[in-house]
């Protein structure tokens, strides 16, 4: 297990774990409680985040008939998180050479830019995306 970072980029597949019951939530829980309470953390996203967490709720929405109002209380609660967001547009471009070079979507490779230009571990949930660049820690190895 790593240790708890206090500065880190997180993925909307660890994200929704705040909203949706899957595998590691009670750990993205614990990850997040920490970091709220220590006023050195800080959390960084890309732009894309808060789209990303929104498609998922939607599917969840239309696949599993989870209440429109679940998600969109859901959304509000995700807008007040204190999350440092960082504009796509600033990504792009490394992102689109990155995602060729490790065969990721240009989605995934936005968020493992931000992190390497932050210098900062990315924390996702995704297994291949946290197999493919060096600086990508899987939540399941994240100690909390």
């Amino acid at each position: 297990m790593s240790e708890v970072v206090l500065r880190c980029v997180l993925d909307a597949s660890v994200g929704i774990k705040l909203f949706i019951e899957e595998e590691f939530s009670d750990e993205v829980q614990q990850l997040l409680a920490k970091l709220a309470d220590d006023p050195q953390a800080e959390i960084h996203v890309p732009d894309l985040f808060y789209i990303e967490c929104a498609n998922i709720l939607l599917k969840y929405t239309r696949r599993f008939e989870r209440p429109l109002e679940d998600s969109l209380a859901d959304l509000k609660d995700l807008n007040e998180l204190a999350l440092t967001v960082t504009s796509t547009t600033e990504l792009i471009e490394d992102a689109l050479t990155l995602a060729d070079q490790k065969k990721l979507t240009a989605y995934d490779a936005c968020y493992a830019v931000l992190a390497q230009k932050l210098d900062l571990p990315l924390i996702t949930a995704d297994a291949p995306l946290a197999s493919a660049v060096d600086w990508a820690i899987w939540i399941g190895d994240v100690g909390v």
